[in-house]
């Protein structure tokens, strides 16, 4: 069991999204693959189908992710504009680490052929547990002192990941989460009223 000394609403109220990180780790790398394994095993699934399936890139590799999605927006990108773009992607590449997310849809295609009466619905439960999973990991990795983001380049490097990570042809990329070292405090969170989103009938 990961044992930690903050607690659970803290946990929730503290996670952000950092942009301002470095490659500076707070913790073992060994810490970090503890982390995310418990996340993906007991972060919850529709019929406990387990279908997420994750990369964790460190180092060398981690670096190599943002290069490949740079050299992917600047085909798609102008130049005359790319500057911003740039400069958001070196955010990210100075990170310590990033997280990949995928969804095997071959567990999600079986699920469908099992219960045909919801297959239409699996696609959407399978995006329902992938986010849950995202959120656990998120704030696993800011409890334990990291800043992390959530990104989808997906799919303008989906090719790319699956050839230099030997990623299989069923697990389908849904998103990224750059972390390091936070070198920034992000700016006050502003929050719509709860009365607004939220309604009890005793």
């Amino acid at each position: 069991m990961i044992k930690t000394n903050q607690d659970f609403y803290t946990a929730v109220e503290e996670r952000r999204s950092f942009y301002g990180i470095s490659k500076e780790s707070v913790v073992s790398d060994e810490r970090i693959e503890e982390i995310v394994a418990h996340a993906v095993k007991h972060a919850p699934s529709a019929f406990n189908s387990q279908s997420a399936r994750v990369i964790v890139l460190l180092g060398d590799n981690h670096d190599k992710l943002w290069n490949i999605t740079e050299a992917a927006l600047r085909e798609i990108v102008p130049a005359d504009k790319f500057q911003p773009t740039e400069e958001k992607i070196a955010s990210f590449r100075n990170g310590y680490g990033t997280v990949l997310f995928f969804e095997d849809q071959s567990v999600v295609e079986s699920l469908q052929a099992q219960f045909p009466l919801y297959k239409e619905k699996f696609p959407e439960y399978s995006l329902q547990s992938s986010g849950m999973l995202q959120y656990v990991v998120w704030t696993s990795l800011e409890v334990e002192g990291f800043g992390a983001s959530l990104q989808h380049y997906n799919p303008i490097i989906d090719e790319a990941v699956e050839k230099i990570w030997d990623v299989p042809a069923n697990w389908n990329l849904i998103a990224q989460m750059p972390f390091g070292k936070p070198t920034a405090t992000p700016g006050e969170k502003q929050f719509n009223s709860i009365d607004e989103r939220m309604k009890v009938y005793k």
